[in-house]
């Protein structure tokens, strides 16, 4: 699975070499964040590695980037403002309809058609929007990251080994 979210960030990073938007996001702080939490198992209501639902780990990962989200998939769709899925820049979150009774499932967008997010059945993975399962259940997304600190993170290449 690693190697997916390398593959998946490294065409990030090239794009964003290709703009001027800054380094590698492969080094940034959100990457080795997600990379750390890869494998985490699912808990219900979980919000640590050690084992997360989804909107724990969305919280998880953008608290340790300073931005605070609420606990509850639901309230995240609430925040930032709508993206359209063909201009989804990685950091966002995506939204889906797994219940049948609105929101209930959230990843972050990593580039490349792929997402981040705490399965139920293979804990905290790297999915693919064009998976038929996520195509039909698909909501939206919300950016709830500003430009400038967008570009700060992509070429913020803070340490994270500490990151448990």
């Amino acid at each position: 699975m690693k190697k997916k979210l390398a593959a998946a960030v490294l065409g990030f990073s090239m794009m964003l070499t290709a703009i001027g938007a800054g380094s590698a996001f492969a080094d940034s702080k959100m990457d080795k964040v997600i990379d750390k939490a890869i494998g985490t198992k699912y808990v219900a209501g979980g919000t640590t590695t050690s084992g997360f639902d989804c909107s724990g780990f969305t919280m998880y990962v953008f608290n340790k980037i300073g931005i605070d989200l609420p606990h509850q998939s639901g309230s995240q769709y609430q925040m930032g403002s709508t993206v359209s899925r063909d201009e989804l820049r990685a950091g966002d979150l995506v939204f889906f309809n797994t219940s049948g009774k609105g929101i209930s499932h959230v990843g972050v967008y990593v580039g490349e058609g792929k997402f981040a997010h705490a399965s139920s059945s293979r804990g905290v993975t790297i999915s693919s929007l064009s998976e038929s399962y996520y195509v039909s259940r698909y909501v939206g997304a919300k950016r709830v990251m500003s430009t400038d600190a967008y570009q700060a993170l992509a070429t913020d290449t803070q340490d994270f080994d500490d990151v448990q």
